[in-house]
């Protein structure tokens, strides 16, 4: 189905359910936005590579891009400021979820021009989405999966888990496996701060296929342990037969430091910059 027939149908979808003349997708130049309240969000799709072998890439990560409809950037306190409103708790709820809900879409109709059925999409899922649904996790997505006419087994539902959520982790590992049910890939990603007893046991009981961490923190971790802590996590997912990765890497340092500690697949700038290189010079 050609992406400009995929938008309109999303849009008739999302008007018949709230009926109220929202069709919130725009395509503009080859690219799908939403517009949610006075912000527009788009796509930025990162390649997720081997580390060892960087040429090859099993994935993308999806990322938000987030403006202001009148084009500024909005950052990310004001994003959350937005979603909180209004006050009341349950339209809390509901705003995250439909927003949640909006952005994986946007991220799967711009995925769609480059899919390749061997490779996966990452998609990010808010821990207040998968705690503000009760049941069926991945349900309503699963249908907007199969209107763009891939499988959930080509998705990989992204859970960031960090110490705020460690009163959760019941509830959350209670969602994710309504995920894996359903067929989807599951990935969770830390930050190295969240690296606890914790956090290891949601892994073991989760058993994702991918467990990661985030490098955007690290250069300022004072830690002798630190790379023995990486190397427990990428060893942890080994043990359960996961993929480890590391997410933002910026330069040759911590590219080093993610191959030095075991990880599978790294994704970030560094690559990026390396991959032009490349070509400019091939």
């Amino acid at each position: 189905m050609p992406l400009q027939q995929l938008v309109e149908y999303f849009n008739d979808r999302l008007e018949q359910e709230h009926n109220n003349g929202l069709r919130p997708f725009v395509l503009d130049k080859d690219a799908v936005h939403g517009v949610f309240g006075p912000i527009c969000i788009g796509s930025r799709l990162s390649p997720l590579r081997q580390t060892l072998r960087t040429a090859n890439v099993i994935g993308h990560i999806a990322q938000l891009s987030v403006s202001a409809i009148n084009k500024q950037s909005i950052q990310s306190s004001e994003l959350e400021q937005y979603l909180a409103l209004p006050q009341a708790k349950q339209a809390n709820v509901e705003s995250i979820i439909n927003f949640d809900r909006m952005s994986r879409a946007v991220h799967m109709l711009n995925y769609l021009p480059q899919a390749h059925l061997e490779e996966l999409l990452f998609l990010e899922v808010d821990p207040r989405h998968i705690l503000g649904v009760k049941e069926d996790h991945g349900a309503y997505f699963e249908e907007v999966i199969v209107a763009c006419g891939l499988q959930t087994a080509n998705v990989a539902i992204t859970l960031t888990v960090n110490n705020a959520y460690a009163g959760f982790y019941q509830l959350l590992l209670r969602g994710l496996q309504n995920y894996q049910r359903r067929g989807y890939q599951l990935a969770l990603k830390f930050d190295y701060q969240t690296l606890d007893k914790p956090a290891f046991e949601l892994i073991t009981r989760a058993a994702p296929n991918f467990v990661g961490i985030t490098a955007m923190e690290l250069e300022h971790i004072r830690d002798n342990k630190l790379p023995e802590k990486l190397q427990h996590l990428s060893s942890l997912a080994k043990s359960i037969d996961s993929q480890s990765f590391m997410l933002n890497i910026d330069d040759k340092r911590t590219a080093a430091l993610a191959r030095n500690t075991g990880f599978n697949l790294v994704q970030g700038d560094y690559f990026e910059q390396s991959v032009e290189l490349t070509a400019a010079n091939g």
